[in-house]
């Protein structure tokens, strides 16, 4: 709301219908050009505290190692929000910070909630406190470049995991052996974007433009309008999906949306109402020419730091742990044609709840077993130095294990032999061709 709030602010009063424009240079010549009104005023307190307080320790975290020296900022924000879920919103169940937490945790949510609040208090008593400021046009200035960074390294985060193709690896083969109505909300989001490496690509490189582009002074506006557009794709994405991550990739809209509002004026005139649109001059960061244009070159080896750290990154796991990294032993997917336990053959029968009808042996250490009858069972593998035995776990730690040996009679036959719940099982698989698929085996055509 305050965004909005801050929108209106900005634009000044229309006059008979027509925005006014303010030509270059006045505003920094005519002081009374320069009193911001009450409202304006308030607006940038809290979101400028607001700002610090979400995106801090940002950009100590970016250097290796210094993230630790801020742990403090962590640790804090937990107890804050776990006292106040408690004792202000007296919540009915305890929220705890844990290290594992999905980004729309209800702990994610009050503690987003503290900050804004905070942010409200320190707004009310920084007005308190500096009434008589006419306006904030330099601090603006360094929240304006604060914001910008951190949405531009956050985009570039985005658009590298899906120019590599990290975020959205290829289909699970068991995704291919399963029934829509079987899959998550995210897991069928995943699918879809899993599919398309061209598509990947494309939306990668939106989101690395619209970041590089907000590093550069000179082009931000340019990077807000495309950094709008992505990220309220992937809010869109994240609520039609039920995608874990709709706080963050709100925050990230409403930077966009701060970074923007300055400009909402000019933007109309440009592409709504048909009139020229005057050029903007901010007041500088520095009084000396040479600090600003130090500060210039640092938000440009920033960009390529990032930039090239994010690649960098997203191609290691690409190579190391993703779709580019070799494939384990027996990968795809196999028909069970025959399915033996304790020495009596079990036919292929579509009410037996015990027979294997399908197995695919999947990247990221995971097998699936399909049974005749009820659904999907996924276990984590473990094979030996020699990749003749297996060892089953299930995806949830626990005691529970199962081995088997494996004999591979060719290219597309393979044999298992074990034990798995107290019974000896034997299985023949048959492999099956990916590419038979209608997914893949249709391919792309121009022409259809």
């Amino acid at each position: 709301m305050f965004f909005a709030i801050l929108t209106r602010c900005i634009m000044p009063q229309a006059e008979e219908g027509r925005i006014p424009e303010i030509p270059a240079g006045e505003l920094l010549s005519n002081p009374a050009m320069l009193r911001w009104n009450p409202a304006l005023r308030l607006s940038f307190r809290l979101v400028f505290v607001y700002e610090i307080l979400y995106s801090f320790p940002f950009p100590f975290n970016l250097v290796p190692g210094l993230d630790k020296a801020f742990a403090w900022y962590t640790t804090l924000f937990a107890a804050l929000t776990t006292w106040t879920a408690a004792h202000v919103l007296h919540l009915s169940q305890p929220v705890v910070w844990t290290p594992v937490l999905s980004g729309d945790s209800l702990f994610a949510w009050v503690e987003n909630l503290v900050k804004l609040m905070l942010g409200a208090v320190a707004a009310m008593v920084w007005t308190l406190l500096d009434r008589k400021r006419p306006h904030y046009r330099s601090l603006q200035e360094w929240l304006w470049l604060y914001v910008r960074l951190v949405l531009g390294t956050a985009m570039l985060g985005y658009g590298a995991i899906k120019i590599i193709k990290v975020q959205f690896p290829d289909m699970f083969l068991w995704r291919l052996l399963s029934s829509y109505g079987e899959s998550s909300p995210g897991g069928l989001l995943w699918s879809f974007m899993g599919y398309s490496k061209i598509y990947n690509l494309f939306t990668g490189l939106v989101e690395i433009a619209g970041g590089t582009l907000l590093f550069i002074p000179r082009l931000a506006t340019l990077g807000a309008v495309i950094s709008i557009g992505a990220m309220a794709n992937v809010l869109m994405l994240n609520l039609g999906y039920d995608v874990n991550v709709k706080l963050y990739s709100l925050n990230l809209l409403m930077m966009g949306v701060y970074l923007l509002a300055p400009e909402v004026r000019r933007l109309l005139n440009v592409f709504v109402l048909n009139r020229t649109a005057a050029p903007v001059e901010h007041a500088p960061l520095f009084r000396k020419k040479g600090l600003s244009t130090g500060m210039l070159a640092l938000q440009l080896g920033l960009l390529v730091a990032i930039g090239g750290s994010e690649l960098y990154q997203s191609h290691q796991r690409y190579t190391h742990a993703g779709d580019g990294a070799p494939p384990p032993p027996y990968f795809g997917v196999y028909a069970v044609d025959q399915f033996i336990v304790d020495g009596q053959p079990h036919p292929a029968v579509f009410t037996d709840a015990s027979r294997w009808r399908r197995v695919t042996f999947e990247r990221f250490n995971l097998m699936a077993v399909f049974p005749a009858e009820g659904p999907v069972v996924r276990y984590k593998t473990k094979f030996d130095s020699s990749g003749r035995r297996l060892e089953l776990n299930k995806i949830v730690p626990g005691q529970w294990k199962a081995e088997f040996e494996l004999e591979q009679r060719s290219p597309t036959l393979l044999t298992l032999r074990g034990q798995m719940d107290g019974r000896q099982i034997e299985a023949d698989l048959r492999k099956v061709e990916v590419k038979s698929f209608p997914l893949y085996e249709n391919g792309f055509h121009w022409i259809q």
